[in-house]
């Protein structure tokens, strides 16, 4: 409805006036006047046919309205309908839309659940790959626990056998008329005949037998180690023919473990001196990989029988040992006026030719040792007690035995072991020991105790060292050097009563004599008490005392593993090369002791020493 539509209304409004004011003025003329008998057709006045046309022109323009208003209608109902389809429509996008979201989400959905799918398809691939191989790896484990088991079951207790089976030789530049093992403190000087004579032996007397038997119930383990070689000799034992040795103890010991880190170890076993890999563990001691049995000079050990207490708390070990004790007694010019011992008894299973002392109480050993990534640590101390009976009335013009009396004397020491990995390839270690009383506890035995004039027993110091540098350049090859030193202290008391007064008495007194240590003699006829014995009895030096002062050794040797396998063992060789040096005290040479006229001399004597070994190990 615009101003068109207004217009035409305004228009229709005036004809209608216009129209209406016709009529009325038509109707009064008909009424005024007569009619004509004869009518003639109206004639049509421009006025009416201009109003005519326009009403024309108005029912016209109506009509257009009227077909404006229906198109209008029409419009407004298809837009009506357009709006409604669209809102349908926009329904129907968001339903659509929805549905979109929902089948992508369905679709992500589903290929997350076909991505997990393949994954578990895959997985489960996998674990039938890793399934069949280790049900294959059991079968084999189980073929070879049948076949090849690593230990025997008895009942309860698991047995695993040890054992080694070894050819070995060893040449020695002067003659020791020893097995594989070296006596160090006996290496002759050059006064002895034997100095002048090699020796080259072969031996599979080292070769080991043993087993450890370990039963575990639960909230403790027990075990029982056993350990034996061949290294001893019996009444009938000699080379001549059968080469028959006896079977030698080595180690047999039990033990119970408790969960919480505390150990009691008994019987015979390696004493609580000697250096271990692990803790104070037994079967983890560390050794100079030397084919020689007596292993190297400088290397603190014992065997023996005793009882061992250990508590570990993490990374750190403590442990008191109490072991067997026993003297070794050097002394020269002692007056007959004590003694320590006597030869073993047949009766009492002692060896009837060696001497054994009369001990107070046992040794007592305390170590601690601490593990770490850096390597191996240990510290710890040795108590002993020495005791004779001394007769103060044997020196007297009539020696009697009235007022004799016992006498005990303290010794001991601390030691100190240091291992550590250098790189993968070398381990570095270090061993000391030094005290009163403490030689027994070193490798050339020198002597624990002197005498003073009165017949009361007097520790000696000792010192002992051991360093060692152990190579693996390769995993079947080991490069080891070693050098040690142990050391006796000279010990001597001057005498002041009967007799012997104004003598020197004790270890390696300065008024000795050194003057024939290096003067070969000749042999002599009878000395071993052996029938037959005149060819075997090679002359000793004459005029020498030559008490060790010291004992040094440097050793170099390969280790090479041909073999090695956890099921079939090892095979190895090793050649070992050691150069022995033993020097004495200083002693008269010639002249009288105290003169201006004496000399002194300090004897020496040196062994060249080569070792060979083929061994197999069990696995």
């Amino acid at each position: 409805m615009t101003k068109q539509l207004r217009a035409t209304m305004a228009a229709i409004l005036v004809i209608s006036s216009i129209s209406l004011q016709a009529q009325t003025s038509t109707a009064t003329k008909k009424t005024t006047s007569k009619a004509p008998v004869h009518k003639k057709a109206p004639v049509e006045s421009p006025l009416a046919r201009q109003i005519r046309e326009l009403r024309e022109q108005m029912l016209s323009q109506q009509a257009q309205i009227d077909a404006l208003k229906q198109q209008n209608a029409d419009k407004d109902a298809k837009l009506a309908t357009a709006q409604q389809a669209a809102q349908n429509a926009e329904a129907s996008a968001a339903s659509a839309s929805a549905k979109a979201d929902s089948l992508s989400s369905s679709l992500s959905t589903n290929t997350e659940a076909v991505s997990s799918l393949n994954s578990t398809v895959t997985d489960l691939k996998t674990t039938n790959v890793g399934l069949a191989q280790t049900i294959s790896d059991t079968k084999k484990q189980m073929t070879d626990a049948i076949e090849s088991p690593l230990a025997i079951h008895y009942k309860g207790v698991e047995i695993t056998p040890v054992a080694f089976f070894a050819i070995e030789s060893v040449y020695r530049q002067r003659s020791l008329n020893s097995d594989v093992n070296t006596p160090f403190n006996a290496t002759p000087y050059p006064g002895a005949a034997q100095a002048h004579t090699s020796e080259f032996n072969f031996s599979g007397r080292q070769s080991r037998i043993g087993a450890l038997f370990v039963g575990n119930p639960g909230p403790f383990k027990l075990s029982g180690y056993v350990e034996a070689d061949f290294l001893s000799a019996g009444a009938t034992s000699n080379e001549n023919q059968s080469n028959s040795y006896t079977l030698r103890q080595r180690q047999i010991w039990g033990q119970v473990a408790t969960n919480k880190g505390f150990t009691l170890t008994g019987g015979q076993m390696w004493s609580l001196v000697t250096e271990t890999k692990k803790g104070t563990d037994n079967r983890t001691e560390i050794l100079p990989a030397t084919v020689d049995s007596q292993y190297h000079v400088g290397f603190s050990w014992e065997r023996q029988p005793g009882v061992r207490f250990q508590q570990k708390i993490g990374g750190l070990t403590a442990a008191v040992a109490v072991e067997q004790a026993e003297i070794i007694y050097s002394a020269t010019n002692a007056n007959a006026n004590f003694f320590i011992g006597n030869a073993g008894a047949g009766g009492g299973l002692y060896n009837l030719t060696a001497n054994y002392s009369n001990n107070v109480a046992p040794d007592v050993i305390v170590k601690f040792a601490y593990d770490s990534k850096y390597g191996h640590f240990e510290a710890g101390g040795l108590a002993r007690w020495f005791r004779d009976r001394y007769y103060p009335n044997q020196t007297l013009t009539v020696p009697s035995a009235v007022g004799g009396n016992n006498n005990t004397k303290v010794g001991g020491g601390f030691f100190a072991n240091a291992r550590t990995p250098i790189t993968h390839y070398a381990d570095f270690g270090l061993h000391f020991l030094g005290g009163t009383g403490v030689g027994r506890y070193g490798t050339s035995t020198l002597p624990d105790v002197t005498v003073h004039p009165d017949g009361t027993l007097a520790p000696i110091k000792n010192y002992q060292f051991l360093g060692s540098l152990e190579l693996h350049p390769q995993k079947k090859l080991d490069l080891d050097l070693y050098y040690g030193s142990e050391y006796a202290q000279r010990t001597t008391y001057l005498s002041t009563v009967g007799a012997d007064a104004g003598k020197l008495v004790g270890y390696a007194p300065i008024s000795s004599s050194n003057a024939g240590c290096g003067i070969e003699t000749l042999p002599t006829s009878t000395g071993n008490g052996l029938a037959g014995a005149a060819p075997y009895n090679p002359g000793t030096p004459a005029s020498c005392l030559g008490a060790t002062r010291a004992v040094s050794q440097l050793t170099g040797e390969f280790v090479y593993r041909f073999y090695s396998s956890p099921k079939y063992g090892r095979l190895q060789y090793t050649v070992q090369y050691s150069y022995l040096q033993r020097v004495g005290w200083a002693g008269l040479t010639s002249g009288t002791f105290g003169s201006s006229t004496a000399t002194y001399g300090a004897p020496k004597a040196n062994n060249n020493m080569v070792f060979t070994g083929l061994r197999y190990y069990i696995p």
